[in-house]
Formats: structure tokens, sequence, C-alpha cells
């Protein structure tokens, strides 16, 4: 679909982070199913559910653009699982395997954020400012998981340093 207008190719934006979204709450439910410790299934159902209430907030801002999201392949969100799960399965240490987990969970949230940037900036240039309201909560949400991700990591690695500091003084 050729993009003629900066308002097309804003929609075109919206659709592609709605997409992410509508992708993100299934993936969460997928993982969350296959994961056995109670504590991480309740977080992966947290993210799913709050994945699921972004794409509605997404929603309203087609709705508040009188617009429909664009038809879009979503195939950049396809490649990049695909290469996770190649990477993954390469992995064999279950530490090192919720470390890479954690980060390429981190690198996605970071694109993400970048991209709820930069669509409240053009909604805000364009005058849609209910549109740039709902944009920034869900930006909040996503910096949230980042936050949340990044404490996963730094928790893991330092459990990691005091078992290796526990077994060297033994």
């Amino acid at each position: 679909m050729p993009i003629k207008t900066p308002k097309e190719l804003f929609v075109m934006l919206l659709t592609d982070v709605r997409q992410g979204a509508e992708k993100a709450e299934k993936i969460y439910e997928e993982i969350g199913e296959l994961v056995q410790d109670p504590q991480i299934k309740e977080a992966l159902q947290a993210r799913a559910f709050v994945s699921g209430k972004v794409a509605a907030t997404l929603d309203e801002c087609f709705r508040l653009l009188g617009e429909q999201p664009a038809k879009l392949t979503g195939r950049l969100q396809e490649m990049l699982l695909e290469d996770f799960r190649r990477e993954l399965a390469e992995i064999q240490g279950p530490v090192a395997r919720r470390i890479f987990a954690l980060v390429k969970l981190n690198h996605l949230a970071q694109f993400r954020v970048s991209e709820y940037r930069a669509l409240i900036a053009a909604a805000e240039a364009v005058g849609h400012h209910g549109v740039s309201l709902l944009l920034e909560t869900c930006l909040a949400d996503r910096l949230t998981f980042v936050e949340r991700t990044q404490r996963f990591l730094r928790e893991l690695v330092e459990a990691r340093i005091a078992e290796r500091a526990a077994a060297a003084s033994a």
C-alpha cells in the first residue's frame, strides 16, 4: 500500500504497534502455559492482561482518528520471533536461557518504547491530543515492562553471583 500523506504513515505505524500488542498478548499466554514456575507464570499472565489492555487502548486511538488499522504483513515481528526461538534452542543451560530471554525481551521492549515516543510526538504535531494521551498510557505500560524485565535480569545475575561466592567460601 503506497503511503502518500503523514496521516497514512501515522496510521501505518499505529497499526504496527497495535499488531505488536496483540501478538505480545498471545505470546505471553502461550509461554505462560509452558512455564512451570508459579511466579513466572503469574508475571506472564499479568503481561498478557496488560498487553490486551494496550491493544484496546490502541483501538480507541483508531476510533478517535476515525480510521481503521491498515493491512500489514507483520513479517518483521515473525522474523524476530523465529530468530528468538532458533537462538534460544541453541542455548542449553537454564540460567543462560533465562538471561538470553530477558535480554531479548528488553531489546524488543526498548524498540517499542521508541515507537511509542515517535507516535506521541507525531500525534501532538498534528493536534490529536487525545490520541497522544492514550499513547502515553501505553508508553507507561511499556516502560513498566522494561523496568520489570531489567529487575528480573538484575536479580538473576545477583543470585548467580551469590551462589558463586557461597561456593567459593565453602
